[in-house]
């Protein structure tokens, strides 16, 4: 079978969870393009926040935005000034977003920040701001006293995949092993260099089978 067109989140890829890791001190700032600039988070921004997730397909529907927001940063929101970026158009209107933040879960003592929730708007992909979005965010951690960051990521959101690599992120070495065939479809569908000594998945293997 051929491959058809994938989405840059794409729900009909097989799903593994992802894991990146890489040193944060050789990481540069990339600027962002012309017309465009970073605010941080503010009081009431949670619902820009979450059309921002949807628009993207991070989440399904508001009362998921609301879900995982209660799950991931009430108990934290006066963290959130230091660490939620967005990315505003020349309007002002909020188009992008992402996190410098820690592991929800409490059993990662490493010190390292993780990047979160990483975003851009539907009708604003393909304008060069992943990259400095995340770029910035990778400062800011710097900027917290971390050495290292963790990039939790999926099969489905391929591309994003590798905007990671492409920043010199690799994957962690337990995730590699136990996740090789997730990591076997991102070399299907990037060809990305840095996953050079892996087979790519053959086609069949990319999609579910429903």
């Amino acid at each position: 079978m051929a491959l058809p067109v994938l989405d840059n989140h794409d729900a009909r890829i097989r799903y593994y969870e992802l894991m990146l890791r890489g040193e944060l001190s050789d990481q540069k700032e990339i600027p962002l393009p012309a017309g465009f600039h970073y605010a941080n988070y503010a009081d009431g921004d949670r619902d820009v926040w979450i059309a921002v997730e949807m628009s993207a397909r991070e989440l399904d529907s508001y009362a998921q935005g609301v879900e995982v927001w209660e799950r991931y940063f009430a108990g934290h929101t006066a963290l959130l000034p230091a660490r939620m970026v967005f990315i505003e158009n020349e309007a002002g209107e909020k188009i992008a977003t992402a996190t410098a933040y820690f592991d929800i879960r409490g059993i990662d003592w490493s010190g390292d920040g993780w990047l979160h929730w990483v975003a851009v708007k539907r009708e604003w992909q393909g304008r060069g701001l992943s990259k400095p979005l995340v770029s910035h965010v990778l400062q800011i951690m710097k900027q917290l006293g971390c050495t290292h960051a963790k990039i939790p990521t999926q099969t489905t959101t391929w591309v994003a995949c590798k905007v990671y690599l492409d920043l010199g992120f690799r994957p962690i070495e337990k995730n590699y092993v136990r996740c090789r065939d997730g990591w076997r479809i991102v070399k299907r569908l990037t060809d990305h260099p840095a996953l050079e000594e892996l087979t790519p998945a053959a086609d069949e293997e990319v999609l579910h089978d429903d």
